[in-house]
């Protein structure tokens, strides 16, 4: 007896790694490799193997896979707690491996419910309530505790096969479609000689119905060119992380973006420089701004920065715009510093720009008292920046993630998506290429050319469809400019969101309790 149960013992722990494995592979699903099949694979190996699996123990399983998945997909967060962050090896290590854990409970509680719940068919088990509880625990991770919808699944299509669908049903309706797929290869892996040619037809399917769905998502595209097109300069500015917020650097610094930019004002709209451009606060460089304000004007430019703005007594994480004296909309013409034409970072980064229990954290490690770690959370829902004329519809590094707050601030007369960021905090790791993946994601979900202006990379222009038309080398002090095509016209999407995919998803896992409670009450009766 003993010894089986060792062999039960040495068996589940050989389980778990297996399972770690599987899970860290998907970070080759992503950016930079794109090798998106590594993710079905994944998730169909990790549904073959925790098949006859009690709740608990699917809960162990998929924790160790969720695990695999952030430890090695995002590891790129220790970097900024190791260089810029103070804290010593073994504590960012400690941190980044808490992190991790804290992701992971999201696909090990939909591993939990799919045993705790699983309706006796496999069919129904592995195309209808996986797909449903992947996405919906995927979802709660995009928004519980502010979220962090890093890495879901959908976006290993950003460059795949059916990121048109992206357009209709969004990045979480990709996860549906893959975790769908996951499932039918599942089956395929459980299938005997009898009953494979059968369980291979819901991947043929599946496939198939994807595909048509991406060319005529393709082919029936509501957007379209409108013949018109604006010129727009992206400064990446280079500048040293170490050196970004202190006080010698600043002049030095807005001297750099403003020279950078000057040889490019005759044939240019709307500049465009990264998040905190300009590392100080607006009141402080009063005499600067004034300046590049007339240069933009007499080049019939504007120009789109970042810099922390403050009211009253709160400070934000911001974007303005200077010049525009030509703009056909006068009330938000030109650059008058009280706070229009401004737009101010909602979804703020934990700990970089907001620190939770801040009495009791900010003592404790440098890594809590980050420059500007204090900011205030601008409004949800604001008005399109005006520059020059066009309407741009901004999100400041982090926000790039939140599809449906981007959303929430398009409308139909938006003609660019921007975002801009400083990923300098994380080296040359792979955090700022997934960063550039997810942007990607939004300019096809929307439907909107994007520009992506960052101090070190990546800096780049995204047509509608997603793909990037021209970019920036990282690392090196570079300006790009590009003539981007204007479009008009409303995606699915742009309408609807995510909400189609998540009540469908909700629904099959109501479909599936009730299932599973007539069932129960079923066997009750004959019992009696």
């Amino acid at each position: 007896m003993l010894l089986r149960l060792r062999a039960i013992a040495h068996h589940a722990k050989i389980r778990l790694v297996l399972a770690y494995l599987a899970g860290a592979s998907t970070a080759l699903a992503f950016a930079p490799y794109g090798l998106w099949p590594i993710y079905l694979v994944a998730l169909a190996f990790a549904l073959r193997h925790s098949e006859l699996l009690r709740p608990k123990q699917a809960f162990t399983y998929w924790l160790s896979f969720g695990f695999g998945c952030f430890s090695v997909g995002i590891s790129w967060v220790h970097v900024s707690m190791d260089t810029f962050g103070g804290l010593p090896l073994i504590a960012s290590v400690g941190l980044m491996a808490l992190l991790a854990l804290y992701l992971a409970l999201y696909p090990a509680l939909a591993g939990m419910l799919l045993a705790k719940m699983s309706p006796k068919s496999k069919y129904l088990r592995y195309l209808l309530l996986f797909p449903a509880l992947w996405v919906v625990t995927e979802w709660a991770r995009g928004w519980v505790l502010t979220g962090f919808p890093w890495l879901w699944g959908g976006y290993t299509q950003t460059s795949g096969p059916f990121s048109p669908l992206a357009s209709a049903i969004g990045a979480l309706g990709l996860s549906y479609l893959l975790a769908m797929l996951a499932g039918s290869l599942a089956l395929l892996l459980q299938a005997n000689q009898a009953s494979w040619q059968r369980r291979f037809a819901p991947t043929v399917i599946i496939i198939v119905v994807a595909l048509i769905g991406s060319k005529v998502a393709t082919v029936l595209s509501p957007i379209s060119q409108t013949g018109k097109q604006v010129n727009v300069t992206l400064v990446q500015g280079n500048i040293a992380q170490s050196m970004k917020w202190q006080p010698e650097a600043l002049w030095p610094t807005m001297i750099k973006y403003m020279d950078l930019s000057r040889p490019e004002f005759a044939n240019t709209d709307i500049f465009i420089w990264p998040e905190a451009a300009i590392p100080a606060p607006e009141y402080m460089v009063e005499d600067f701004l004034d300046n590049a304000n007339k240069v933009a004007n007499l080049n019939d430019s504007a120009i789109i920065t970042g810099i922390i703005s403050r009211q009253q007594d709160n400070f934000y994480n911001s974007l303005i715009v200077l010049g525009n004296h030509n703009s056909p909309m006068q009330s938000e013409a030109d650059y008058r510093g009280d706070g229009s034409n401004e737009f101010r970072k909602h979804h703020l980064l934990p700990i970089g720009e907001f620190v939770p229990l801040e009495a009791l954290l900010r003592p404790l490690a440098p890594l809590f008292n980050l420059p500007m770690s204090s900011f205030a959370r601008g409004d949800y829902q604001q008005a399109n920046l005006n520059a020059a004329g066009h309407q741009v519809a901004p999100a400041i590094c982090y926000e790039i993630a939140f599809p449906e707050q981007l959303r929430a601030n398009v409308n139909a007369d938006t003609e660019l998506l921007l975002t801009v960021s400083n990923d300098a905090w994380f080296g040359s790791s792979n955090g700022p290429l997934q960063h550039m993946e997810i942007a990607q994601m939004r300019a096809i979900e929307l439907g909107r050319p994007l520009v992506r202006a960052t101090n070190n990379g990546v800096t780049a222009a995204v047509n509608p469809q997603g793909q990037i038309t021209d970019k920036l080398p990282q690392f090196e002090t570079a300006v790009l400019h590009v003539s981007i095509p204007l479009v008009e016209g409303e995606t699915v999407f742009a309408k609807w969101g995510q909400w189609p995919v998540l009540l469908l998803s909700f629904f099959s896992i109501f479909i599936s309790l009730v299932r599973k409670r007539f069932k129960i009450k079923g066997n009750k009766h004959i019992e009696e």
